[in-house]
């Protein structure tokens, strides 16, 4: 939680709620949140922050609650088997019907719908915002007065709240892009949000074709390991080689060079946000492995990029429990927990999902609540847990031919098998198991997964598209998003996987490193075609 002290009206002079006093002493509050509502009305009743929430909400105190700061202004929330809310605002926060057919967690950039005038919401304007829950309130009569926005998934939900100096957003101003800013901005200073161009509700939001509603979203994903000199680099490969061949005429004996180096992680990030990436994903593959608590060098990236990078961050590599070198045990929600204070919003979990899904499927597809998914899903939510998947294709002459789930592809295999499915892997590709990529899929969305991040080994770096088949397949089977990833080679790959599958965004790292291809070229390629995509400004 952050005060604003009488007459400091810049971010730069936030302070961080200590006491009960400094919630009394403020002249404004932000409280920002992201995990489970239990979590949150656990720790404020734990601090005695409680009674003194209540007591400045109700004096109609500057204040704004961001996605968990405002449900637990509700009289309670459904989550964590029901909890109680600060009582301010009438309802209870319920999650989403996936019976509707839309995948949730609702992830992504969504308008916002106005119901009333409001300087904050002229500060946004029609841009998108960045939202990422599970869990909504759902306007109705008796919160109408404080309803100021809403949003469309799956239905009507309330994005925006507003009575009198107190606001509220399920949205992330602070992962929003410009528009986020902005909306802060005039928070902060109302006479500059009084200043900004009145927003017609009336008006037109797709002036331009592109569709309203949540866009398919396009990230720039960065795999980042140190190099021989223990400098981390960002750097790509083929099949997962990141090496470079080495110069035959410099004597060095051996058939591999230096890390491939294309950028330095923080300078990447921030030309992918200028450039309109929707969100950047971090692959930390450096082996250290040893002791993902103590990746100093990683943890100074997530915390310099999220200085200057204001779209969601995502960490994989490393993110399992470990004991290290002195014998100290590390559970994985400590693990996640160093990354998330860092300036990451979300974590990707990999080679541990395969192994904890093989578990599960020994125990009948029963959860012990043994595994980093569940653990990181329960303290966090389930929006903060990415899972990815490295599978690889295992061709058969019919189905009957294996236990695995199948397809018939229109590629066949080498001696013209009709059907395939996909192997996971483990040990970057290296190792494959025997679990398929829909059975990965469907157990860690039961065992608490928000999203899965699909890649394919066969296509990685190939740029002859997305594997199709293998995306309708994951994402036909599950009520999580999907992320494509592996294979894009130009703008029309984007847009042919939304097309033809259920996929919610699309990933890709060396044609955007090489500048082989713009994101602006992509996002105008999927405008063209009548996908709904944020624009960058």
């Amino acid at each position: 939680m952050l005060i604003d002290p009488p007459h400091m009206l810049t971010t730069s002079r936030l302070c961080q709620v200590s006491c009960v006093k400094d919630i009394e002493n403020a002249s404004r509050i932000i409280f920002p949140g992201v995990g489970a509502c239990g979590q949150a009305t656990e720790a404020v009743q734990r601090m005695g922050y409680r009674e003194a929430l209540i007591d400045y909400l109700k004096a109609d105190r500057p204040f704004l609650g961001i996605c968990l700061g405002m449900q637990i202004l509700f009289d309670g929330s459904t989550e964590n088997g029901g909890v109680e809310g600060l009582g301010v605002v009438p309802g209870t926060i319920r999650q989403f019907d996936t019976s509707l057919g839309l995948p949730v967690p609702h992830i992504g950039w969504n308008n916002l719908i106005p119901k009333k005038e409001s300087p904050l919401l002229n500060c946004v304007g029609d841009r998108r915002v960045y939202f990422v829950h599970s869990f909504a309130a759902f306007p109705d009569e008796e919160n109408k007065d404080w309803v100021l926005a809403t949003g469309e998934y799956a239905g009507e939900f309330v994005s925006t709240l507003q009575k009198g100096n107190v606001y509220a957003t399920q949205w992330h101003p602070e992962k929003s892009g410009a528009a986020g800013l902005d909306f802060i901005h005039g928070f902060l200073d109302p006479e500059w949000a009084a200043a900004q161009p009145r927003l017609d509700p009336s008006a037109s939001r797709a002036s331009n074709g592109v569709p309203r509603g949540l866009a398919k979203r396009v990230i720039a994903c960065l795999d980042v390991r140190a190099n021989d000199h223990g400098d981390l680099v960002v750097t790509k490969g083929d099949q997962y080689d990141v090496r470079e061949s080495a110069d035959a005429s410099s004597g060095a004996g051996s058939s591999k060079g230096e890390v491939r180096n294309l950028g330095k992680p923080v300078e990447l990030a921030g030309r992918y946000f200028e450039d309109g990436a929707d969100e950047v994903t971090f692959l930390n593959i450096t082996g250290f492995r040893d002791s993902p608590v103590a990746d100093l060098p990683m943890l100074e990236v997530l915390r310099q990029t999220s200085r200057g990078v204001f779209v969601p961050l995502t960490v994989g590599g490393g993110i399992r429990s470990f004991t290290d070198a002195a014998g100290v045990h590390h559970p994985a929600l400590e693990v996640a927990g160093a990354y998330f204070r860092s300036g990451a919003d979300k974590v990707s979990i990999g080679g541990d999902a395969v192994l904890a899904a093989e578990a599960y499927y020994a125990r009948g597809g029963v959860p012990d609540g043994s595994t980093a998914i569940e653990a990181i899903s329960t303290h966090y939510g389930a929006q903060a847990v990415v899972v990815s998947i490295d599978p690889r294709r295992v061709y058969v002459r019919a189905p009957e031919d294996t236990e695995h789930v199948t397809v018939e592809t229109a590629t066949p295999g080498p001696n013209g098998e009709r059907y395939c499915w996909w192997q996971c892997t483990v040990r970057g590709g290296r190792e494959g198991r025997d679990v398929d990529a829909v059975q990965l899929a469907r157990c860690v969305a039961h065992l608490g997964a928000g999203e899965i991040l699909l890649n394919c080994i066969d296509r990685d770096g190939a740029g002859s598209g997305f594997d199709l088949e293998l995306v309708k397949a994951v994402s036909d089977a599950v009520t999580i998003p999907v992320i494509a990833s592996s294979g894009a080679g130009r703008p029309s790959h984007f847009s042919d996987v939304f097309r033809e599958t259920g996929a919610a965004a699309a990933l890709a790292a060396g044609i955007f490193h090489r500048r082989e291809v713009a994101i602006a070229e992509v996002k105008a390629d999927m405008a063209r075609a009548g996908i709904p995509v944020r624009q960058s400004a």
